[in-house]
């Protein structure tokens, strides 16, 4: 049987050898070079951005390692690619420009700027986002004229046309705060002679009274579930208001989830409701939803009385009074008063939320949350069930950051590195870890370095903001846009990091914890950097090297240089969490040895 075996494989050596001298298949003598350029080239033509973030990958595997692995014909080639991609780039653009497809535009002007690359086009972000704000407005998208006419009044003050032109349009859709604003920008740009209709509408005052009149019920009938061997009606019931005369409104994405979740496979039908329970049901339907950050907008074929505005951009200070508006336990036109308790908690994937001591309940949420001077602060979705008092709410920045990818339709896709974060005392932001095939592992992004800039951009937070904030700098991107990173190990030399961003899973870290090695999947989803005690990979014991501050490891009193061993590590896909089983001698306790299970949600808030 061994002779047989060996006469087997001799064979087919031989032929092997005999292939390549004849040139048999190419492919077999090609190196994993030339597959990359390869793969840039077919690219180049079809979608320059990617085809620009293969060569930036290219350069970061052969050129930081060793020169001599890349031909000069190679680098040649490279050379060309990298001008081609970058002057159809700017064809693009100017394409997109000739034809009026402003949001393409701009999106192309963000990956051309972050590359370093100046064109004609060069500086007129803020012209593309008014252009884009008068189309849509032309269009007849009233509210993602006004969003995008705010982004291009802070970039560059609007002329007095321009702010004349959505004075009126705001005046049209009843929008009283949105209108003072227009008019603010049309005076600072020295506007004479503004209609009095329109200053008067614009510098009056809305009541409690009025909102409620922009403010529905939302109810998801699910049918019946069974419980005990009886049907029990299965219904959710949650609040939203208008923010657009043409029918769309505002909620929490947990109380349609229903109605768009592919898991839910039962009934599900969605009305609103305008008055008490006597009033009849509506019909209504999901426009768009984004589930990171618990929002959905909804639409009606409903006139209202009252249009929400969303033009304000200010942040609430903690202490200041603030109204709840919504239909708790299906109560509607609800109002109960509080003060903002905090600002920066870190409930959701993104961002953080404000949290409120007003009353809140079920049915609450989706509902408008409103200062004493009558402008939009957030949006409230319920607290915690066990610790009354304890309610939050989304920023309203938040959500007029989020708008426009709701608007478009379906679920909304938010840019994605694949970093894990964490903030120093020292206020860093330091990069812990790094989600295998994704963005940041393919252009080789170290564990244990900090972010400089994003796209040029120092960003800065008071202590325990510098995550989120880095987040809505990200955020302003999309799915498929370049963006450059300045990385550091905090010594003197600085790497600068451009890559393509993907669209964000629903839970970052679950790919990661189903494919990484158990003691580098305790880094971002348990907050312990662990150090093998062994050389063989297959040893689950370990040193924990660190803690990361604020991490479950820190909350149950794990430290530095305690022993570890790991036993088990479960993945709830569908609970959406994970349960990491083991065994641990505490320094603190003696070297007690202790088992633990430590579970964690896969949906962590400290992902970029």
């Amino acid at each position: 049987m061994k002779k047989i075996l060996l006469i087997v494989f001799t064979v087919i050596f031989i032929f092997s050898c005999e292939s390549l001298r004849s040139g048999g298949d190419d492919s077999l003598s090609r190196t994993t070079s030339s597959v990359r350029l390869g793969d840039i080239e077919k690219q180049l033509g079809e979608n320059p951005v990617a085809a620009l973030n293969l060569i930036f990958m290219y350069k970061q595997i052969y050129f930081s390692a060793a020169e001599n692995d890349v031909s000069s014909e190679d680098r040649l080639l490279l050379s060309q690619y990298e001008k081609q991609a970058i002057e159809d780039i700017c064809a693009m653009q100017n394409k997109a420009v000739e034809e009026e497809r402003w949001d393409e535009a701009v999106s192309l002007n963000r990956s051309i700027a972050s590359i370093g690359v100046k064109n004609e086009h060069t500086g007129k972000e803020a012209a593309f986002i008014l252009a884009g704000a008068k189309k849509k407005i032309t269009d007849g998208n009233n509210l993602g004229g006004f969003l995008d006419a705010v982004m291009s009044h802070e970039m560059k003050p609007l002329d007095s046309a321009s702010a004349l032109l959505f004075l009126e349009k705001a005046v049209e859709g009843r929008q009283r705060r949105s209108s003072a604003y227009f008019l603010a920008a049309a005076q600072s740009a020295g506007a004479r002679n503004i209609p009095a209709n329109l200053r008067d509408y614009a510098t009056g005052r809305d009541t409690v009274s009025d909102m409620i009149k922009g403010v529905a019920t939302v109810i998801v009938d699910r049918g019946y579930r069974i419980e005990r061997g009886y049907g029990i009606p299965d219904r959710v019931i949650g609040s939203a208001f208008f923010v657009d005369a043409s029918g769309l409104l505002i909620t929490n994405y947990h109380v349609i989830a229903s109605e768009v979740d592919p898991k839910h496979k039962g009934y599900s039908r969605m009305f609103i409701r305008m008055g008490d329970a006597s009033s009849p049901r509506v019909p209504a339907r999901v426009v768009g939803w984004d589930k990171a950050l618990d929002l959905a907008i909804i639409k009606t074929e409903l006139d209202t009385e009252y249009v929400f505005s969303l033009v304000d951009q200010i942040i609430p200070r903690v202490g200041d009074t603030v109204l709840a508006i919504g239909s708790p336990v299906g109560l509607q036109k609800t109002v109960t008063s509080g003060i903002v308790s905090a600002l920066g908690r870190r409930f959701l994937q993104i961002g953080d939320v404000y949290q409120i001591d007003a009353a809140v309940n079920h049915g609450n949420s989706g509902g408008p949350l409103v200062d004493s001077e009558g402008r939009l602060v957030g949006v409230i979705f319920a607290g915690i069930e066990q610790h009354q008092g304890l309610n939050f709410a989304v920023p309203a920045q938040t959500l007029t950051s989020a708008l426009p990818a709701m608007i478009t339709g379906g679920r909304a896709q938010r840019p994605w590195l694949g970093l894990t974060l964490c903030e120093t005392i020292d206020g860093e932001a330091e990069i812990i870890y790094a989600s295998p095939n994704t963005p940041a592992a393919m252009h080789k992004i170290g564990e244990n370095t900090f972010i400089k800039t994003i796209n040029g951009k120092v960003i800065t937070s008071p202590q325990g903001g510098l995550i989120p904030a880095f987040q809505n700098e990200i955020f302003r991107c999309g799915p498929g846009e370049l963006v450059a990173l300045e990385i550091t190990d905090n010594e003197e030399e600085v790497s600068r990091k451009i890559m393509m961003t993907v669209a964000r899973p629903d839970l970052p870290l679950l790919d990661a914890a189903k494919i990484d090695r158990r003691d580098r999947i305790a880094a971002p989803l348990f907050g312990m950097v662990l150090t093998p005690l062994q050389t063989s990979l297959l040893s689950n014991s370990f040193r924990v090297n660190r803690v990361i501050r604020g991490s479950i490891a820190d909350e149950v009193g794990i430290s530095k240089d305690d022993p570890v061993s790991i036993s088990r590590l479960r993945i709830l896909e569908e609970e959406g969490y994970a349960v990491m089983e083991i065994s641990i001698k505490k320094r603190r306790m003696g070297y007690l040895e202790t088992t633990m299970q430590l579970p964690v949600w896969l949906d962590s808030p400290d992902t970029l």
